[in-house]
């Protein structure tokens, strides 16, 4: 067993999660301390215009490598504020493009840098093999969740409600069918800035105000990418349209009818077998109306992890951790399963403090 510290920053934009768990790859020992650093809100917006530009700039860059830097020490402030002795670290990094059908994936963040400032050896680029291998490069959750499901009852999903939401679909034989379903908090995010000047939708406030327009859900819904098997994957602005297919709608209205988009189109998802729970985290699970518009739509108890002990918000850092151990040891990341890669298919990269 290594003891091992993870680090996610995900497609919401709001910070670095950092957490420490005992694993040897295969099975968790034990849980450590965990913790988020936000962003600063300046960090945040440059973050989200490189967004825009990452298809069309080259990774030398200037802008980009300062921009990397500054994100990278975040990362670096993260472990220092863990305060916990381990062997290794897991560095998903940022994803600015995700555009697997192209061959691209792109995590920025320095492990070279993360490396000697905190003196330990970083596993990262942990996607790009199984893109390279013709799969998706994501999820990359479902080794980590079917650890943490071992003794679940079966079939279980798993849903995390990041920028993105995507699911892990655990069955009776330990089979596993992964996909991202489509938006989680981003649209809604985005929306509430435009319209209140805030980064999410607090409390899910501004959607419980509003009502739903059913004829727009209709039209979003009617994107073909809802009706694919899974498994798929998203970039974070896929579905950046939506956000003109509401705009003749009041706040109120518009953020009611993103958070329908959510949940409906998560319940679309094409899976083997209805599962009997759903275990929820990411930022989403928050959101009290995004979590009644799921247990509407998906007729099965749906509940945060912490109803089984766990923390929502440390998972996907936990994640990185438990695949930084698979790194070094060379086991598969990805399954045909999960991403669509032809085989159960390695990854990621090793560096250690120069």
């Amino acid at each position: 067993m290594r003891r091992v510290i993870g680090l996610m920053s995900g497609t919401s934009l709001d910070g670095v999660d950092a957490a420490l768990i005992e694993t040897d790859g295969e099975r968790i020992a034990s849980f450590g301390t965990a913790l988020t650093i936000p962003y600063d809100p300046a960090l945040r917006t440059a973050l989200r215009g490189l967004l825009d530009r990452a298809a069309h700039i080259d990774a030398t860059d200037p802008e980009l490598l300062q921009l990397e830097r500054r994100l990278t020490d975040v990362h670096v402030a993260a472990v220092a504020a863990l305060g916990e002795p381990a062997a290794l670290i897991g560095f998903h990094g940022q994803t600015i493009l995700h555009r697997p059908g192209e061959g691209r994936t792109w995590q920025i963040g320095d492990a070279a840098y993360l490396a000697h400032r905190t003196g330990l050896p970083v596993a990262y680029d942990f996607r790009s093999a199984d893109v390279a291998a013709g799969g998706e490069g994501a999820p990359l959750v479902p080794a980590y969740h079917a650890a943490l499901a071992a003794r679940l009852e079966r079939p279980v999903a798993f849903l995390n409600l990041g920028g993105v939401a995507n699911l892990t679909w655990i069955g009776p034989d330990d089979a596993l069918i992964a996909c991202d379903t489509g938006p989680g908090n981003a649209l809604l995010d985005d929306w509430a800035m435009r319209h209140t000047g805030t980064p999410c939708d607090t409390d899910g406030r501004l959607a419980a105000s509003g009502r739903v327009d059913e004829a727009v859900l209709t039209g979003l819904l009617a994107h073909p990418f809802f009706s694919r098997p899974a498994p798929k994957s998203l970039d974070r602005l896929q579905f950046h349209a939506a956000l003109d297919a509401v705009s003749g709608l009041s706040a109120a209205d518009g953020a009611a009818t993103l958070t329908a988009f959510t949940a409906a189109s998560i319940a679309m998802t094409i899976l083997a077998e209805r599962p009997k729970h759903w275990l929820v985290c990411g930022g989403g699970r928050r959101n009290p109306v995004l979590m009644q518009a799921l247990r509407d739509r998906l007729h099965a108890p749906v509940e945060a992890v912490e109803s089984l002990g766990w923390d929502g918000d440390a998972l996907e850092a936990q994640c990185f951790a438990f695949l930084a151990v698979r790194v070094e040891a060379g086991l598969p990341l990805s399954w045909p399963g999960t991403t669509g890669a032809p085989e159960p298919t390695p990854g990621g990269r090793l560096v250690r403090p120069s």
